[in-house]
């Protein structure tokens, strides 16, 4: 009883306060390897099993994943100029774009999203109580008064009326942009989109239900504009975030 502490376990209870104020900034969004990535920009090489332990001993669990079943359904309709190629060499030369929905206790929220492949920023996204053709039309017009795309961008979506709708195939002709389609029923044609909405919905939705469309429109707009772009990293980008990998790459 009278035995003092180790140095590693001196060390630990420091790491603890370490890994705890980077798990409540993250608002429990960061696992053990990017919570890794975090204390090694400080410094610090510790393993993501230690990271794991001392999260486990202070009850501190990142918010999991949800597994969905493969669609049993195929089929095509529009050109398909990415075919799974989700890789590119240079931003605004591939944008994604999908919508996804956002319960509240007052009704549902529609969010519209496009994302640049190369960089994997959020370039534009528009929040409404609806999903119209409009929608998807005002988060493209803000993604291209945000970042002025040249002539030949291609926009990949699936087949949902508001991207085949006249309407938008106009909008981006008028703006020399390309339009591509996934396969009917196949959501890894459009996988980037997919994985980025799997993502904001566990770190925004897990275990929140949002009483009012106020407060979920504060919570979205927070986490698309101050923390995806500028706060997370991003594994596909060497655990670097959007915004840093932009500046560093372009």
């Amino acid at each position: 009883m009278q035995r003092r502490p180790s140095a590693h376990e001196l060390e630990d209870e420091v790491l603890k306060e370490k890994i705890k104020a980077i798990f409540m900034e993250h608002k429990g969004r960061y696992g053990s390897q990017r919570i890794k990535i975090c204390l090694a920009k400080e410094g610090l090489q510790i393993s993501r099993r230690r990271i794991t332990r001392l999260l486990k001993c202070q009850g501190l669990y990142a918010k999991g994943q949800r597994r969905y079943p493969k669609p049993k359904t195929a089929g095509h309709t529009g050109v398909n100029l990415v075919n799974q190629q989700f890789q590119t060499k240079q931003k605004n030369h591939l944008w994604y774009g999908d919508i996804t929905y956002i319960p509240t206790q007052e009704g549902t929220l529609y969010v519209s999203v496009f994302l640049d492949s190369y960089t994997r920023q959020c370039v534009g996204y528009t929040i409404r109580e609806h999903m119209r053709e409009s929608l998807v039309l005002e988060s493209l017009q803000a993604a291209i008064d945000a970042h002025k795309p040249k002539p030949g961008l291609v926009i990949h979506t699936d087949n949902g009326s508001q991207y085949t709708g006249s309407a938008f195939i106009e909008k981006a002709r008028k703006n020399q942009m390309i339009t591509s389609y996934s396969r009917k029923g196949n959501p890894y044609d459009n996988a980037v989109m997919e994985s980025f909405y799997k993502s904001l919905k566990r770190e925004v939705l897990d275990k929140t239900r949002f009483l009012t469309k106020g407060e979920a429109r504060i919570e979205l707009v927070a986490y698309l504009e101050n923390y995806y772009n500028l706060k997370r990293y991003h594994s596909s980008l060497g655990y670097m975030t959007p915004h840093n990998f932009a500046l560093i790459n372009t």
